[in-house]
């Protein structure tokens, strides 16, 4: 990661902090995973611009920002308990899970599991 582009590198950690481990830079979720935006900025030393570029570049949709602009959060994948609000809905008739070979055999026999995670992530 020596290499990586500032940017993403901002957005690794971001990540991190949001789906992981809040608490390695002072921070705390609320229940619905929400942190606000200028505790965040503080607690990572980035700027608002650099955040928003971060929300805005991130191809895999991450990150969210509230309505308006005050909270952040993660939009998936966190492994600590937050209830993000989704609606569960009726699946469609076909569902793609992209991972590696050497796991098939696995999830051929048990199926797909949300690991340390809370949800599995389909499209």
């Amino acid at each position: 990661m020596k290499n990586a582009d500032p940017l993403m590198r901002k957005s690794k950690h971001l990540s991190k902090v949001l789906r992981h481990a809040p608490g390695s830079v002072g921070l705390t979720l609320d229940k619905a995973g929400w942190v606000p935006v200028d505790a965040l900025l503080s607690a990572m030393k980035m700027t608002r611009e650099e955040l928003e570029a971060v929300v805005r570049e991130n191809n895999k949709k991450r990150f969210e920002l509230s309505e308006d602009g005050t909270k952040i959060r993660a939009s998936q994948g966190h492994s600590i308990d937050v209830e993000l609000g989704y609606e569960d809905r009726a699946p469609p008739g076909w569902l793609y899970h992209g991972t590696s070979r050497p796991f098939l055999p696995s999830i051929r026999e048990k199926g797909l599991l949300p690991m340390k995670r809370h949800d599995v992530h389909l499209s």
